[in-house]
């Protein structure tokens, strides 16, 4: 709650993604592309992106699970390059990258002699995901504390708000970047130096360093930054 006038508070948010399975199972690279043409959208999301919330993730070398099975139960180490590369925040939507997807795939395909097959307890299982969201009880007023704010934020809690607010906003804006227009030029500033982190590559530990370390004040002026008169409570949900 706010009392007086001026931006609102930042709400930290956490989050859990619940996997759920989708019934669809692939054997071959054939087989995948054709459930990437009609698989539900959050199961791509889910195959990018959840492998960050999960505890033994450390496939450090194939960020998404196409690319890790295409190498691990195919064998096959083009067809797991050509996947591992692709980028997903360099697509406007999750359509354009189902897209990429299925031309990466049937690129591979016309290149094959013979189709890799895999065995049958490593068939790729599709899931997609819901994300559950819960409430932290923390907020800060001003950007100058969203720095240690988020040194202290759990993994999960960077994932919601750097990453998955840019599926759920029409913009395309992570939450932090949001907030930060609310205070004018400089608040703009510090937003457009968090644009320039990409969260894929990246581990969310090590992500959580770099949106830090981006969020530095060195450089601005005492008090260039609005500052907040009015008192802020914990977030309620």
């Amino acid at each position: 709650m706010i009392n007086g006038s001026g931006p609102r508070p930042f709400s930290f948010k956490d989050c859990a993604l619940a996997a759920i399975a989708t019934g669809r199972r692939a054997r071959d690279l054939r087989e995948l592309r054709d459930h990437l043409q009609q698989v539900e959208i959050a199961s791509i999301y889910y195959h990018f992106w959840g492998g960050r919330l999960r505890p033994l993730f450390d496939e450090a070398a194939y960020h998404n699970d196409f690319a890790a099975w295409a190498h691990h139960a195919l064998r096959d180490h083009v067809a797991a390059e050509r996947l591992g590369v692709i980028d997903p925040t360099e697509f406007a939507t999750l359509e354009d990258l189902r897209t990429e997807l299925v031309e990466t795939l049937e690129q591979r395909l016309y290149e094959l002699d013979t189709l890799p097959v895999s065995k049958a307890d490593e068939q790729f299982s599709f899931i997609r995901s819901q994300i559950v969201v819960f409430d932290t009880h923390r907020s800060i007023a001003h950007p100058r504390e969203l720095a240690e704010g988020l040194a202290t934020s759990s993994v999960s809690s960077i994932f919601y708000h750097f990453i998955d607010a840019r599926r759920r906003t029409a913009e395309g804006r992570d939450d932090y970047s949001t907030w930060l227009s609310d205070f004018g030029e400089e608040g703009n500033a510090l937003a457009t130096r968090l644009a320039d982190v990409d969260p894929y590559f990246t581990s969310l530990t090590d992500l959580r360093i770099q949106l830090a370390d981006a969020l530095d004040m060195d450089g601005f002026a005492p008090g260039t930054l609005p500052r907040r008169t009015t008192e802020v409570h914990d977030a309620t949900a």
